[in-house]
């Protein structure tokens, strides 16, 4: 999502909000459990289903269908007009790839966004995967993107600031000679698939809003082989590198609670 401003007003009567930012009760926070668990099963569908020869759309088929039987709704079909239930980001293609009749081929570097909703609450989470044997180049790409992820949901708990979330990305990522997005970041999740606050990917530590118990976002690092620019293309949704270079992007939605995070797109069984 672009980096939205921040507001100081509650949406609604009757909800917690700190700094403009809704608390989720122990209700919501099982909704969206629940949600995080349809998210995570579906990219796990989908990372064992890419293969060269298949058409995106077709995958988009699949991630639609099963998210309907595991009692859920896409998050992202229809929203603001969007066309389909996931989103399929391939190669130079960051985020917000529309599903159609391209075909993936060996060697692709295809992100896969989904999100999906329970009782009302949003869970959201990307992953990047390699479509049959890949370089050496893609691979340290992929591998760079997801760790810059795990470090930033490592140091989520109370009373840490967005900025060092932001940091832990961007000194990882640049430090090893790639660049982050700055166009795009991560974002609150709750009762709307985009909710405060703005999550960036890059930023200096102990600056930024303060992230408290019962808050949820969604961190999601996009990574280029190149520079950070970006450009958007004619449908006015898939978002491209400017110069042309690799992208990688991995996402998680994260409750923060005292002691630490709460990885609700991470199937149970694989770990806190």
């Amino acid at each position: 999502m672009r980096l939205i401003n921040r507001t100081a007003e509650a949406q609604e009567r009757g909800r917690t909000v700190v700094a403009g930012i809704p608390i989720k009760s122990p209700r919501e926070l099982e909704y969206m459990r629940q949600a995080g668990q349809v998210v995570a099963a579906v990219l796990g569908l989908l990372e064992r289903s890419v293969e060269p020869g298949m058409r995106t759309r077709d995958l988009d088929t699949l991630v639609r269908q099963e998210i309907r039987r595991l009692g859920a709704k896409p998050a992202f079909l229809g929203y603001k007009g969007f066309p389909a239930t996931i989103c399929v980001s391939i190669n130079n293609e960051i985020v917000h790839g529309i599903p159609g009749d391209r075909v993936v081929r060996k060697g692709d570097l295809v992100s896969l966004d989904a999100g999906a909703i329970v009782s009302g609450f949003y869970a959201d989470g990307a992953i990047t995967v390699g479509v049959g044997s890949i370089g050496r180049e893609e691979r340290a790409l992929i591998d760079v993107t997801r760790e810059a992820l795990e470090r930033a949901v490592a140091l989520c708990r109370d009373g840490v600031r967005i900025g060092d979330l932001g940091h832990a990305v961007q000194s990882l990522a640049e430090g090893r000679g790639y660049s982050v997005v700055r166009e795009y970041v991560g974002h609150g999740v709750g009762r709307a698939l985009h909710e405060e606050p703005s999550i960036p990917n890059f930023g200096t530590p102990g600056m930024g809003v303060t992230l408290r118990k019962g808050m949820v976002i969604a961190i999601e690092p996009m990574v280029n082989l190149g520079g950070w620019r970006t450009a958007l293309m004619d449908d006015d949704w898939t978002v491209v590198t400017a110069d042309g270079s690799l992208s990688a992007h991995f996402e998680h939605t994260v409750a923060i609670g005292e002691d630490g995070a709460e990885v609700l797109t991470r199937l149970n069984g694989e770990g806190r």
